[in-house]
């Protein structure tokens, strides 16, 4: 099975930098040289200038008027997607693809609005952002999620030379020909790199424990299921769409393994994984 997106036309980016997280191409246009160089340099890797924009957002600079630290807030008025944190205010139209942001000059701020844009796009494709670290091993992508202090960054500083790190922190799922791909991210945790811009199919999602020994021990659909939509990222206030995820989830556990993995600090466990 291949994980490659069609082939795209070409598109005039002059204005902006073309981001293309999982196959799909956002145009982050802004008139600030400056900042435009900015977002080039936060997602090197993931610039593709010559991929016409699925979605396309127009980002204007302004001074923030309250902090980054207040909770985001997604809802829908009409067919529009409103996004707001204080520290930026966005709007998209799903139907014409088209958005702007308003923000200060903070790459992070962008960084949460295309977090949220793609859940809402993957969304409507019965794919997802999971709070989870991935990697290609022997050609094939693996999920590890977990809460905070699992071992999600543990096991992606053990991993073999020979596996390419997709993300230690939001992974990306999108499904293709009846099973899933998995996507590199720029969406870095604690080991503060960005994921390699690979994709391939999808093996098995383990959910990570720490413990004496290594061990995969299985777990049955329904506690699969409960566990993968714990680790689900998604913001918005929105009942059809919410469904849509938790079908989504159910689809997920059909049609991948999903087992619990518990490891010691030590590189060994990735001898298990295959």
């Amino acid at each position: 099975m291949s994980c490659t997106p069609a082939l795209l036309p070409r598109a005039n980016c002059a204005q902006g930098v073309n981001v293309e997280i999982g196959g799909i191409p956002i145009l982050l246009e802004t008139s600030n040289t400056a900042f435009r160089d900015v977002l080039a340099q936060r997602y090197d890797g993931f610039v593709n200038p010559g991929a016409a924009p699925a979605y396309h957002f127009e980002i204007q600079l302004t001074d923030p008027t309250e902090a980054s630290d207040r909770d985001v807030e997604v809802k829908r008025r009409g067919r529009f997607w409103l996004v707001d944190r204080g520290d930026f205010h966005a709007e998209l139209d799903p139907v014409s693809r088209h958005g702007w942001v308003r923000q200060g000059a903070n790459p992070y701020a962008i960084d949460t609005v295309l977090r949220i844009a793609h859940t809402l796009i993957l969304a409507e494709e019965g794919g997802f952002l999971l709070h989870a670290a991935s990697a290609v091993h022997h050609r094939k992508a693996f999920l590890f999620a977990g809460v905070s202090g699992a071992g999600k960054t543990t096991i992606s500083r053990l991993a073999p030379r020979t596996a390419a790190l997709l993300t230690d922190e939001i992974s990306y799922v999108r499904p293709s020909n009846g099973s899933y791909c998995a996507y590199g991210t720029p969406f870095a945790g604690e080991l503060a790199r960005a994921g390699e811009n690979l994709s391939a199919p999808l093996g098995k999602l383990f959910l990570l424990e720490q413990g004496p020994v290594h061990r995969i021990d299985p777990i049955d659909k329904r506690d699969a299921a409960r566990s993968l939509l714990r680790h689900i990222l998604f913001f918005a206030h929105d009942e059809e769409l919410v469904r849509r995820v938790f079908d989504a989830a159910l689809n997920f556990v059909d049609r991948v393994d999903v087992a619990r993995l518990t490891f010691l600090r030590d590189s060994g466990v990735w001898e298990l994984i295959r």
